[in-house]
Parts: structure tokens; C-alpha cells; sequence
């Protein structure tokens, strides 16, 4: 997520300091404060961002770095008619207060000439201390330590977003702060125009709106999307009159960016042909809470011509889940702006688990590929894909197997064995879970 910030904000990671994987601190090279907090009001995987005023791997070289410091950049914030505090923050680790105040006092070097105010300080410095990543084996001695000068926090936007406090909900309604870190991976800016093929209650639109994104959709499923039929919600027996997508939007003040949501079949080309979209955000159905269906074909049709009063289509089939992403991918080559991006979730059964198992398109490169564990066995990767090159007519049917893209030729050439063994074993993990 910060990695896909900065490549819509500018700056980049320093290559000053050697970035342990799991390290909670990291130090970020930005041309300016406003760019830093532009960044921190989207991101919610990072808490605080600090004009870093010196760093070390003791306490004496923090102290030889702060000393070091250019004393025009530190002069703003020591005048005499300021106010500020000094914080300490140590991972890993729990310092008792006289501690705390010990390693405050050592900097005392600092030509602070301010009053010190605890309660609303105009300046609030912190030192922050890194003692690893595992709490059984706590180092007496930080491997890190820093100081600097905080610059913004932001935590409120999960909460303000909460799906407990949503207007209209389904079973699989995407949470608030993963729906945030996708808009993000998406690169979502203001007049963006963004697609959810398999939308749902419309989640993932909220927070690529929050971001000043047009935002449309569409699903297979007639009663989810005009609000019909049984509630999700506990204690409700069915839908309220104004229960869906535009009343969600404009519970937070976002309804100026709905554009509309139609009920379609992803796997039916129904778009006029040309990029249209910046972004394409989306969770498909896995087959385990949430059906995996399509319309059936002209031959399946022919056969049971009967209208179903639940789905409100003709006849529906089973979407096999390796065509679901095939068509998916298929849809982003096409539809996508140059430069625009996918993002979605792959199932996956973790003992079976290789980087084979994504799927790939000549027109796509692979951007970041993460993890949310779900149990010990399963868990769902977050890809986020990039277009990179020109959908032409040859690339249509295209798929990657052994380093090659061939002819895509249905769900028994591409992987179905094992995304079949994933949607049954997780539909296996949850049962048991259940009971």
C-alpha cells in the first residue's frame, strides 16, 4: 500500500537504511510536509509519519545524527514562544516511566527553547525505539532508534467507514480497512472512473469514492443490487424500501459519484469496446457464502426457458472459479486505461500454494502479490495487476502456463483441479469452524 502511494504521490524509500522485512519503521525519502500528509490521509497501514530529525543503531549515534541535524530545519519549531512535548514509543518493549524520563533528560543537547505543554502542545517531537519482532526474545538494546517530529496520524478513517454502522450489508461485505488498502493499491484519484464487475452491496465503491472516483458496478444477482429480498442484518427479516448501493454512498456523502450499478453477467461482454475504466476493484465470488453463477448457454437456454422470480434471469449455470478469473483478467486487458489497475483476491490452500497458481495476461504485469491468512491451511493473496501493454485481437484467449501464453481453451485447461480442491476445502475449513 505505501509502496503504491508513493508511486501516485512521488518519493520513494531511502536507500539510507537497511529495511528489515518485518520492521515496523521505515524511512520514506519526500519532497515536502503537504506530501506527506496527503499521503497519511489515505493510508491505513501506517499510523504516523515524522520529519525524521536523526536515527542510529545506538543511543550515541541518534545523538551524533540529531547533532548533525541542519539547525535551519530545527529553528521553526524551537522558538521561544512555542510549546511542545517529547514522546517515547518503543515496539517490542515496555519502558517504566523513569526510564522513559531518563532518555528524554539525554536530550537535553537540543536547543529547545519553548515552554513544555502536555496537553495541547503546538510541536509534539517522539523518540521511537525498535526492538524486533519477537516478543520471547527482547533484546536489552534496540537495533534501531529515531527522533523526529510529527508530522500527521490517521486511524479515524477505518472507524468512520465501519461496516457495523452501514446502511446496506450482505454476507461478504468487504471490511472498511481492506476496502481501503485495495482503493489504495489501485491508485485511486479524484475523476477516476471505477469498476467493480462483481459488486455486491457496493463496499469496494465507498472507498475509491472517498477518494473522488467516479464509482459504478454490476452483479449477476437482480435482488442484491436493487436492495430486495432477505436482510443479512440480525434481527431484520427482509430489506427496507431504500436498502442499497446509492443509499450506502450517500450515507457518506459520496452519492455525486455514483454513477450506477446494472445487473450482468461478468462472464457477457456487454461494454462498448475501448478503455474506459482507471481501476477495476473487485472480490469475486469463491463459491463458499456467495454462489458462483453465470448465465447459462444458448443450448442450456433452449432447454429450461422458465424466468426465475429470485435471480430475475432466464437460466444460470456454475461459474467455475478458474473462469472467473480468466474472465476477469480478460475484461481488465481490455477495459482498462494504459497504466490502470486490477486488484482482487485469489482463494488459495496455503500447503499447495506456488506463484504459478496466479493468473497472468500478456497485457497485465504483476504488481504485488499479499497475504491474509484466513486459517493455517488457507488464505487469500491481494494481486494487484498493472496494464502495460495495448489489448490487441491475438491476446483475446491468452494464458500463462510454463512461462507461455497459450490459447485459453475452458476451465479443465487452466488450473480448475486446484482452485476446485480451494473452494472445497475452505468451504470444509468453515464448516468446521462452525460447529
Amino acid at each position: 500500500e505505501i509502496t503504491s502511494l508513493l508511486s501516485l504521490y512521488g518519493g520513494q524509500f531511502s536507500s539510507e537504511q537497511e529495511i528489515r522485512v518485518n520492521s515496523p519503521f521505515w524511512i520514506l525519502n519526500i519532497s515536502s510536509e503537504d506530501m506527506a500528509r496527503g499521503l497519511m490521509k489515505r493510508t491505513v497501514c501506517a499510523k504516523s509519519i515524522f520529519e525524521l530529525w536523526g536515527h542510529g543503531r545506538t543511543a550515541g549515534e541518534l545523538y551524533a545524527s540529531l547533532k548533525n541535524y541542519p539547525m535551519d530545519k530545527m529553528f521553526p519549531y524551537l522558538q521561544s514562544d512555542s510549546t511542545y512535548k517529547i514522546r517515547i514509543h518503543t515496539f517490542n518493549k515496555t519502558l517504566t516511566q523513569a526510564q522513559k524520563i531518563q532518555k528524554i533528560d539525554a536530550l537535553e543537547f537540543l536547543p529547545f527553547k519553548g515552554k513544555v505543554n502536555l496537553k495541547n502542545p503546538e510541536h509534539i517531537f517522539w523518540i521511537l525505539e525498535d526492538y524486533g519482532m519477537d516478543p520471547n526474545n527482547v533484546p536489552e538494546e534496540p537495533f534501531h532508534l529515531y527522533f523526529g517530529r510529527w508530522v500527521h496520524g490517521q486511524r479515524e478513517l477505518i472507524e468512520s467507514y465501519s461496516v457495523k454502522k452501514r446502511h446496506f450489508i450482505g454476507n461478504t461485505s468487504m471490511d472498511a480497512c481492506l476496502s481501503f488498502i485495495m482503493a489504495n493499491h489501485g491508485r485511486v484519484k479524484p475523476n477516476d472512473l471505477v469498476y467493480d464487475p462483481f459488486v455486491g452491496t457496493g463496499g469496494l465503491l465507498i472507498s475509491s469514492a472517498h477518494f473522488g472516483a467516479y464509482v459504478c458496478g454490476s452483479d449477476i444477482d437482480y435482488n442484491t443490487i436493487h436492495g430486495l429480498g432477505k436482510a443479512t442484518r440480525k434481527n431484520q427479516k427482509w430489506r427496507g424500501p431504500d436498502e442499497n448501493i446509492r443509499a450506502n454512498l450517500r450515507q457518506y456523502g459520496l452519492e455525486k459519484y455514483y454513477v450506477d450499478a446494472l445487473v450482468s453477467d461478468s462472464s457477457r461482454p456487454i461494454w462498448r469496446k475501448g478503455m474506459l475504466f482507471d481501476a477495476i476493484i473487485t472480490d469475486p465470488p469463491y463459491g463458499i457464502r456467495e454462489a458462483t453463477r453465470r448465465t447459462a448457454s444458448q443450448k442450456e437456454t433452449v432447454k429450461s426457458a422458465e424466468r426465475s422470480a429470485e435471480n430475475h434471469i432466464f437460466v444460470s449455470s456454475s461459474y467455475h472459479l478458474s473462469d472467473i478469473f480468466f474472465d476477469l483478467l480478460k475484461f481488465a486487458a481490455e477495459y482498462l486505461v494504459m497504466g490502470g489497475r486490477l486488484v482482487y483476491w485469489l482463494p488459495i490452500y496455503r500447503p499447495e500454494y506456488t506463484e504459478e497458481i496466479i493468473p497472468r495476461h500478456p497485457c497485465l504485469k504483476l504488481i504485488s502479490n499479499c497475504e491474509q491468512m484466513l486459517s493455517s491451511h488457507t488464505s487469500r493473496r491481494l494481486i494487484t495487476m498493472e496494464k502495460v501493454k495495448e489489448f490487441k485481437d491475438q491476446d483475446q484467449n491468452s494464458y500463462l502456463l510454463d512461462g507461455q501464453y497459450l490459447p485459453y481453451r475452458g476451465h479443465n485447461s487452466f488450473r480448475e483441479k486446484y482452485f476446485s480442491g480451494v473452494t472445497k476445502r475452505i468451504a470444509k475449513e468453515e464448516k468446521d469452524n462452525r460447529k
